[in-house]
């Protein structure tokens, strides 16, 4: 059990890399559509077209990034969970990652589904009612050019598994003879683009079965009222990592479970078509048509994106270890204004989904009840996104009928219950959000602060290779040591025999503490100035 928690951490840890840079893509992201927006800027500005394009350009590096994400964890999760040639690891997660989509794709081109078979056109042409067309057709995507099933980033993290599992139980210790042609190292990438395909091909199998699930409960969202907004949204927010709450989404935007309305002879079904039909349409849709429709869209997202988000990374810098705040500030500040001014809350939701099951579920109930609460208020703000931006265009310039200061009411009771409630949660069951990753319990930094104090003069008289030297040899020598990394503050080492390793030779280098996290895990507690001794120790071990 412990190891698996230590493998969940290193997971979370992981994924702080493409989190990060998400966060900057989605403020580029949002600044660029307001800029394009010629509700927000004027017809004027939206008309220069070398500024346009040049915002324009921006927007598609931004949404690149968004599109690409399933690739980006993959990479990250397989250097993160390697504990050794992470290299090689980050390479075949790229050529699983590919694999494992061409699998896809192969087992749906010999079932003859195919683009061209999938668009809504074509199935509405065969026969199928329209609301199974759309829902057919938003189940397949493209992933770097490969047509294959809409997966996600769980594309990304369960396409890295199998690498994991087969590099760390078979192929790092059964196929370790490097002086092979295919041995070693060689061989993990190899082993990858040969199975991984055929996991693509089982993977096809089983997904549509899951899909069916989904637009099962697609469908009892649209017959049930205020209980099916809630069970709407709260199943939105918690199928996010998986990719599959574009099925429900889907579901409600554009099929008669969202509404069906009547404008100019011509019917109109979906939540957003009915939204979209009524700006274009001013007065064509009565008002208690619209409002049915919106409960579905951007309102319910108001009060937790603009306010309960943010409140919520407010708490992870404020429980970070002090001397990680300024890399949280920075990573929480750019979460934070995303997820207020565009809805993009990816940025923030990844930094605690993986970690804390718990705070996740509160998160999604909250998000549930606000839907709720939106619609018991006659609020009337539509479009997808939840931030400023819709609060703003579709609320406050939509006149007083749209109730646009419930979400802001609503937010303002969210923002400390967000607050208190996150970290409340942090701090009492040690959740590793961002800056607390290696976290040293009170009792711990009492035990070693003499040792701190005694050992601060002779760490400094010795050589830096007399240091490297005694750490190996306070892990129990070089053969005792299977793999070396480290994290923020501490130096993390497998070992073969935990007997072996001396905690007061440790401590005679500079060590804090000594912390045996499994059988084979221990992490020596240096500081910020670990990644320095992680590499001398790598260097000495390779000599």
């Amino acid at each position: 059990m412990i190891k698996l928690g230590s493998k969940i951490h290193d997971l979370g840890k992981a994924l702080m890399t493409p989190i990060s840079v998400i966060a900057a893509a989605g403020i580029f992201l949002g600044l660029a559509s307001a800029l394009q927006n010629p509700n927000v800027m004027g017809d004027s500005f939206t008309q220069m077209k070398a500024l346009q394009l040049v915002i324009g350009f921006i927007r598609q590096v931004s949404s690149a990034l968004f599109a690409n994400l399933p690739l980006f964890f993959a990479v990250a999760t397989a250097m993160g969970l390697a504990n050794a040639e992470k290299a090689t690891a980050a390479f075949s997660a790229v050529i699983g990652f590919v694999g494992l989509h061409v699998g896809i794709n192969y087992s749906l081109l010999a079932q003859n589904i195919t683009p061209a078979t999938t668009t809504v056109e074509h199935l509405t042409a065969q026969g199928m009612p329209s609301t199974e067309a759309l829902i057919f057709a938003s189940e397949f995507t493209r992933t770097l050019g490969i047509f294959t099933y809409n997966m996600s980033v769980l594309g990304g993290v369960s396409g890295r598994a199998y690498h994991h599992v087969a590099a760390q139980s078979f192929l790092y210790h059964r196929a370790a003879d490097r002086r092979r042609v295919f041995g070693g190292r060689r061989f993990v990438p190899i082993i990858t683009v040969v199975v991984l395909p055929v996991v693509g091909v089982l993977v096809s199998l089983i997904w549509p079965t899951i899909a069916l699930g989904i637009q099962w409960v697609g469908e009892l969202i649209g017959r049930t009222g205020e209980i099916g907004t809630f069970i709407y949204a709260t199943s939105e927010r918690l199928l996010i990592p998986t990719g599959l709450h574009h099925i429900i989404n889907e579901t409600v935007r554009f099929t008669p479970l969202g509404g069906v309305t009547t404008v100019d002879h011509q019917s109109v079904v979906g939540a957003l078509n009915i939204f979209n039909a009524a700006l274009t349409n001013p007065g064509a849709v009565s008002d208690d048509v619209t409002r049915e429709a919106t409960r579905f869209l951007a309102q319910g997202k108001i009060p937790v994106m603009m306010f309960g988000l943010p409140a919520a990374a407010l708490a992870m810098y404020h429980c970070a270890r002090p001397e990680h705040k300024d890399r949280v500030k920075a990573l929480m500040m750019a979460g934070a204004l995303a997820s207020f001014t565009t809805g993009i809350t990816e940025p923030l939701e990844f930094c605690f989904i993986f970690v804390s099951p718990v705070l996740y579920i509160l998160h999604a109930i909250l998000m549930g009840l606000s839907f709720v609460l939106m619609q018991m208020l006659g609020v009337m703000i539509g479009n997808v996104q939840g931030g400023a931006i819709d609060w703003v265009i579709f609320g406050i310039l939509g006149g007083s009928k749209t109730h646009w200061w419930y979400p802001l009411i609503l937010g303002v009771i969210y923002a400390p219950l967000y607050y208190f409630t996150f970290r409340w949660v942090i701090l009492r069951m040690q959740v590793k959000t961002p800056g607390r990753e290696e976290e040293m319990e009170s009792e711990e930094l009492r035990g070693s602060a003499p040792a701190r104090t005694s050992t601060s003069t002779a760490a400094a008289s010795s050589s830096a290779s007399d240091k490297t030297a005694n750490i190996i040899k306070g892990l129990g020598g070089e053969q005792n040591i299977a793999s070396v990394d480290c994290c923020f503050t501490r130096l993390r080492v497998k070992v073969k025999d935990m007997n072996q390793v001396v905690d007061k030779t440790l401590m005679t280098t500079g060590a804090m503490g000594v912390k045996r996290v499994t059988e084979t895990d221990v992490h020596v507690i240096y500081g910020p100035q670990v990644e320095k001794i992680a590499n001398d120790v790598k260097v000495e071990l390779a000599t």
